[in-house]
């Protein structure tokens, strides 16, 4: 046997009689698994090839001169399913409003996987989290499956502080990488092999994608990702250079089967912020003030807002949850947060307590709207009819009932009134004469129509 390499075609090496190892199917095995080794590898071909095989030490000096020959990044050795590596384009596409004629420059975001090459890349509005988070949940779709590591290059919108042990993530983008089930590790600062694979992943998207765009006028970013899209299916299957088959093929053979499925449904944008309860058990996000329990006034909450929810934390534990309004000054209260007072002022609406006092007799119900309509605040009349409901639960309805009548008889329609003959146990005797004259009225006071 030779005691090095003859060649590296897979066929027979020329004047010598043995078979030359396939170093293209070599390389794609290292990356299909990671226990896969050249000793292993190197068996194999020994048993299909027997006399004809190199030994092992000329297998794998054929193989290294053949790996020597590939850019530093294809170097590297990527398994299948584990890496997908993402980043922006430098260059930008300039989108042209129809309207006032005015451009803006849309981003190029590429994502490309390790083991197989296989690219995805869309155009984004901006490079901010939101565009971020975004093309990461199409890009998965676009692939069906998702990696086991997440790889970065340190952007801002997406690592809150580069490090090269222990990075810190922005919370939205971890959130996303738990809802996958996937880990963000971004390329260590300063260290170039880290980054190659995208590197060399947003180039091709550069060349293949918008040096063959750079000629066109778009007028929206969702007519310039519809031009991206077709160049992406012929970048996906042009021919390697000097690896068998095209990205695609390589990607069905070794990422595909090694992703992790999709979860069930996609993950839906969510920001998250600090916000201090105000005195009110309220607290503000985007103009609008939602409750949270009495008991965290003052106190730091974390909110967690999508298009269509609040939800508020504190120290982990999450205290309340809304459905988010838009309305910018207004309020949104769950009355389980309110103090005991505030609640039954809430609860009670002047309808409500008209509509109980008639439940009861309609002196009772006198007697409510009176206090409802000549009260110079509202807040007046709503604490003589929560009034009149506690002497209901002390006296019973029957003897609040007859307390109304002998009041409403005598004119003295307040709930001092009231509780006074209820005390003195008048309710009793037979109710009186209607008095001639009623009461005079405040200058204040507003008609029983008000709150009708």
């Amino acid at each position: 046997m030779p005691s090095s390499s003859g060649g590296c075609s897979g066929g027979r090496s020329p004047g010598s009689g043995f078979a030359a190892p396939d170093c293209a199917l070599i390389h794609q095995e290292l990356k299909r698994h990671r226990h896969v080794t050249l000793k292993l590898l190197w068996e194999e071909y020994r048993e299909r090839h027997g006399a004809q095989a190199y030994r092992y030490s000329a297998f794998c000096t054929a193989y290294r001169e053949w790996q020597s020959v590939l850019r530093r990044s294809m170097r590297q050795r990527h398994y299948a399913g584990e890496k997908l590596f993402v980043d922006y384009a430098g260059p930008t596409v300039s989108i042209t409003h129809a309207a006032s004629g005015a451009t803006s420059e849309a981003s190029l975001f590429v994502a490309v996987w390790g083991a197989s090459n296989y690219t995805y890349a869309e155009a984004t509005r901006k490079q901010q989290l939101a565009e971020w988070i975004g093309a990461h949940v199409r890009a998965f779709t676009y692939f069906g499956g998702v990696p086991q590591i997440l790889v970065p290059d340190n952007p801002k919108t997406g690592v809150t502080r580069a490090d090269r042990y222990e990075p810190e993530l922005n919370r939205t983008y971890q959130e996303l990488a738990e809802h996958y089930g996937t880990v963000v590790i971004p390329a260590r600062p300063y260290k170039p092999r880290d980054k190659a694979k995208v590197e060399a992943g947003v180039l091709v998207a550069e060349r293949w994608i918008l040096a063959r765009l750079r000629h066109r006028t778009f007028f929206s970013v969702e007519e310039l990702n519809a031009a991206i899209a077709e160049l992406l299916v012929d970048l996906n299957v042009r021919p390697f250079a000097k690896l068998p088959g095209h990205r695609r093929a390589a990607f069905e053979s070794l990422d595909a089967p090694a992703m992790k499925p999709l979860p069930a449904t996609p993950y839906v944008y969510a920001q998250w912020k600090r916000a201090k309860t105000g005195v009110d058990y309220h607290l503000e996000v985007d103009g609008h003030y939602y409750s949270v329990p009495q008991a965290l006034v003052g106190r730091e909450i974390e909110v967690r807002y999508t298009a269509a929810t609040i939800e508020c934390f504190h120290r982990g534990a999450r205290v309340a949850s809304h459905v988010r309004s838009y309305q910018r000054g207004g309020h949104t209260t769950v009355a389980e947060h309110m103090p005991k007072s505030h609640r039954a002022h809430a609860e009670w609406s002047p309808r409500r307590l008209i509509a109980w006092g008639a439940s009861i007799g309609p002196n009772v119900a006198a007697v409510v709207e009176y206090q409802l309509t000549h009260k110079p605040h509202p807040e007046q009349g709503y604490r003589a009819c929560l009034g009149l409901l506690a002497l209901a639960r002390r006296y019973g309805e029957a003897r609040l009932e007859a307390a109304c009548a002998r009041a409403v008889a005598l004119g003295l329609l307040t709930r001092k009134s009231v509780q006074s003959i209820l005390m003195r146990g008048l309710d009793r005797l037979a109710t009186p004469e209607p008095e001639a004259t009623a009461l005079p009225l405040h200058e204040n006071v507003r008609g029983p129509g008000y709150y009708h």
